[in-house]
């Protein structure tokens, strides 16, 4: 393993710890299925990295099939969650899956 690749694996690995902290302690829904989707990006580019440096075309299929779940599974949740807030709609206007943060920047 050469000093490039070594270091291209630790980044991918501190990416990967940082988005799983992130889907462990996320205040929101929103927050942890940007962190799942970020998740699977990471393990995406882990998996073209890794083809690349061996010169493995066999990866190239499951490299496919984990982008194709990433895409298809954020914009369902993108999707449930949208649904979600448009039917959660109380009396004072306020979204009830939006965090904090979002609902503090709307009421000014």
């Amino acid at each position: 393993m050469t000093v490039v690749s070594g270091a291209l694996y630790a980044m991918m690995a501190g990416g990967a710890v940082l988005a799983l902290y992130r889907l462990a302690r996320g205040p929101s829904l929103l927050d942890r299925v940007v962190a799942t989707d970020t998740l699977l990006v990471i393990i995406s580019a882990g998996l073209a990295v890794h083809a690349a440096l061996v010169r493995d075309p066999t990866l190239v299929p499951v490299l496919v099939v984990v982008s194709l779940l990433a895409f298809v599974g954020s914009v369902s949740v993108a999707r449930y969650i949208g649904g979600m807030l448009l039917r959660s709609r109380t009396g004072d206007g306020r979204d009830v899956g939006l965090p904090l943060a979002a609902e503090e920047r709307e009421a000014r």
